[in-house]
């Protein structure tokens, strides 16, 4: 594949890459470049995160080779919001989930960020490049993903540790979604202020909730995500549910659903149709699907229908899982179950 085709593979559907100049001569000049993803195991899996992850498919066909980390720390560093009692098991459960409910064809590399976080080298990076950070800088990086409601040091901790991660995980490229950009920026920043190189930032766009605009996604709104182990019963309800004007695009979480999840990770959809409305289709592109929902061609009811078999035949491998271990679930508490 040539570097332009890879480029524009590691390019669709993203927000904001910092910057695509220097992405281009990455791939121009490196036959296997490294990208290393975050996720901190603060809540239940939703779909969500599934932007992002979609992402790491296009990457894998582009050449660019991922990390997982599991940003154990940082999940107790963001106001406890996983108490560090409940890292242990908040940590391994998001690991099963991220193995099992994706149908990887080359599964990245996983990583826990306390691995290599307590290390004396880097703690030490920590108090360096700390001592070049403001309490302004800091605040405005992290003031998107950590709470901040009344700010911890752990939360202006939290960026300094994010922007060390890219020199330890050894990657030139770091992936996240648009509410992270404070802290890509910083990271670009503040990292050659102690010796080391600035990396290409990757900003996915965040999905919207599925009761639409005006509604924050969150696993605390049941209704409002789905998680990758909810029950077949669940997927089939909340897509039923879901926001989806006839025609409109903007806010439809739908929609989102068919372009950062399924067409990512499947690579085409057949929407079911009666002979009097024309049938069975079939899509190898997603803009071909959103084309003919905008011109009225395709009823909600029909690719909600198709969307629920989809993220139900998806994730059936890590539902499965959970189904047999559901004590796995009742001991991380209420909130991680259906």
């Amino acid at each position: 594949m040539e570097w332009k085709d890879k480029f524009e593979l590691a390019k669709q559907n993203t927000k904001e890459i910092l910057t695509e100049d220097e992405l281009r001569e990455l791939l121009k000049t490196k036959s296997n470049p490294t990208a290393y993803w975050g996720i901190a195991p603060t809540g239940p899996v939703h779909m969500g995160y599934l932007a992002t992850m979609g992402k790491i498919f296009d990457f894998s066909k582009a050449g660019i080779k991922t990390k997982i980390m599991i940003a154990d720390i940082h999940a107790a560093l963001d106001d406890l919001k996983t108490p560090w009692d409940e890292i242990q098991k908040r940590r391994e459960y998001v690991k099963k989930c991220l193995e099992l409910a994706i149908p990887w064809k080359t599964k990245p590399e996983f990583v826990f960020g306390s691995d290599f976080e307590l290390t004396r080298e880097y703690q030490a990076d920590i108090l360096k490049l700390s001592s070049f950070t403001t309490v302004k800088r800091a605040t405005r990086a992290a003031s998107e993903v950590t709470r901040m409601k009344n700010p911890k040091v752990s939360e202006l901790i939290y960026p300094v540790m994010q922007a060390l991660d890219e020199e330890y995980l050894k990657v030139d490229i770091q992936l996240g979604g648009i509410d992270q950009r404070h802290i890509l920026a910083y990271a670009r920043e503040y990292l050659p202020k102690v010796g080391y190189k600035s990396r290409v930032e990757v900003m996915m766009p965040l999905m919207v909730s599925l009761k639409g605009p005006g509604v924050k996604m969150s696993a605390s709104i049941p209704e409002t995500s789905i998680k990758v182990h909810d029950s077949e019963e669940a997927i089939r309800e909340k897509i039923k549910k879901a926001y989806c004007p006839a025609g409109e695009v903007k806010d439809n979480p739908i929609l989102q659903l068919y372009k950062y999840v399924v067409f990512p990770l499947k690579g085409s959809v057949e929407i079911k149709r009666p002979e009097k409305f024309g049938g069975d289709i079939k899509f190898e592109f997603y803009d071909d699907l959103e084309r003919k929902f905008i011109d009225k061609e395709l009823h909600p009811l029909d690719i909600k229908a198709a969307l629920t078999n989809e993220l139900v035949n998806i994730f059936s491998k890590i539902r499965k899982y959970f189904e047999e271990h559901k004590d796995e679930l009742e001991a991380l508490g209420d909130a991680f179950l259906s």
